[in-house]
């Protein structure tokens, strides 16, 4: 096996590791358990957070929003009667737990009227049931239930600002002002249950809760005027009008806020991370370990790809030359996508670097966790020293200025598809590069 055909073997292992250190029925079943007659919820040091006895209902969406829904109904038993998830396009379920589906990253009917059921159900638990919801991410687009605005309008704001390059804080900013469902919306649904326990599966950095799905069972510190300042910042005058009148509205005190801090609806809510991208990464650092790599292990990754791939490959280049070396890294980039470009935040990424490291004895793996990159059918790319070489007849650079990457990798066979994994925790970067 030659150098770099060794390098892509160690950084598909790492890869592997770190989707199984964030397999959502895994994690799922670390934090929800019976004990005797109780359904238990723990942290992942197994301490105790909170014990149920009686009925139990499902509700939740994301990427994930199927895996976990069939683990948490396992473990509940009995006492499940039912309930419902939403989750992208194609995926499907069987068992007391309905899947209904919704598109992503853009909304449709089909999820407004699949929230609609699930709000329904949250509202219908009574007294003696606990409503269990299952959080990951995707939610935002999935969950969908548009307040004061049109279901365009909504669709065509969160389109907007994904081309523009906002990150997802200012992304759901704005979505949970235009819904019921976020920004607690859930929680107030849920407000006569017994309890309402929500397991999150975290795709954010810093793996806030009331980031993540745009926060549906959380309080929620933004208000309608830090959406109108996402709105002025990032679109200005190409904004909805609907929306920003809406905006406008809220901002004025005439809407209701969303669930904010000591609201008596969350007096009764329980909300656990039961996973993130730190776990992805220190699995896929763990793994390069054990390979004889030196491992460097970087902070999340947020801002521009092209620009986080070149920094990545600058490091690489610059590690000490005696040894092989690694380095580890997550989290997520944003693209300001080109009219007529495709590709991905990963795949923007791995070109960026494999530019930077032309003929170098180097491999730079990007991929998305959940199995998709912007809308493709890649998880990201694995690039090498010779990508660059392949791609001879292409222009890599104007690839990048177009945000057309997809094409490029497609041409020199680096893509890498997976298939949806069946969990989200954003993206993992790992950057080899063999001793000199």
């Amino acid at each position: 096996m030659n150098t770099l055909a060794r390098l892509r073997a160690d950084a598909l292992a790492c890869w592997s590791a770190a989707l199984a250190a964030v397999e959502a029925a895994g994690l799922v079943g670390r934090h929800l358990a019976r004990r005797n007659d109780a359904l238990v919820l723990r942290t992942g040091a197994g301490t105790t957070v909170a014990e149920h006895r009686g009925p139990v209902v499902v509700v939740g969406g994301g990427k994930a929003a199927v895996a976990m829904a069939r683990a948490a109904a396992g473990i509940v038993g009995d006492a499940c009667t039912g309930g419902i998830v939403v989750a992208p396009h194609g995926a499907a379920g069987e068992g007391a737990v309905e899947v209904a589906t919704g598109r992503h990253p853009l909304p449709d009917a089909a999820g407004v009227a699949a929230t609609a059921r699930l709000l329904a159900t949250a509202a219908g638990a009574d007294e003696r049931t606990l409503v269990l919801a299952l959080v990951s991410g995707g939610a935002s687009a999935l969950l969908v239930a548009p307040s004061g605005v049109t279901l365009d309008d909504k669709t065509e704001v969160t389109r907007r600002l994904l081309a523009v390059g906002a990150d997802i804080a200012a992304l759901n900013a704005v979505r949970k002002h235009c819904s019921l469902v976020k920004g607690g919306g859930l929680a107030r649904a849920a407000a006569r249950a017994a309890g309402l326990w929500t397991l999150v599966l975290s795709d954010v950095v810093g793996d806030d809760p009331a980031t993540i799905g745009s926060g549906p069972t959380v309080a929620d510190p933004t208000t309608f005027r830090d959406a109108e300042s996402v709105v002025d910042r990032w679109l200005g005058d190409a904004a909805p009008g609907q929306v920003r009148q809406h905006l406008a509205r809220g901002a004025a005190g005439a809407v209701a806020e969303t669930v904010k801090p000591g609201d008596p609806v969350l007096a009764r809510a329980r909300t656990v991370v039961i996973g993130g991208n730190r776990d992805a990464t220190e699995a896929a650092a763990g793994a390069a370990v054990g390979r004889g790599y030196a491992v460097e292990t970087l902070a999340p990754l947020t801002g521009d790809a092209a620009a986080a791939g070149r920094a990545i490959a600058a490091r690489l280049r610059a590690a000490p030359a005696d040894r092989a070396v690694a380095i580890v890294a997550g989290g997520e980039t944003t693209v300001r996508v080109e009219p007529g470009g495709r590709g991905g935040r990963a795949q923007h990424l791995a070109l960026a670097a494999a530019v930077a490291l032309a003929g170098v004895p180097a491999v730079v793996l990007a991929a998305g966790t959940d199995g998709v990159d912007g809308p493709t059918d890649a998880a990201g790319a694995c690039v090498d020293g010779d990508t660059i070489a392949r791609g001879r007849a292409l222009d890599a650079e104007r690839a990048l200025r177009e945000t057309d990457s997809h094409r490029f990798l497609a041409a020199t066979g680096d893509l890498l598809v997976t298939g949806p994994t069946g969990t989200n925790v954003a993206d993992v970067v790992v950057a080899l590069r063999a001793a000199c």
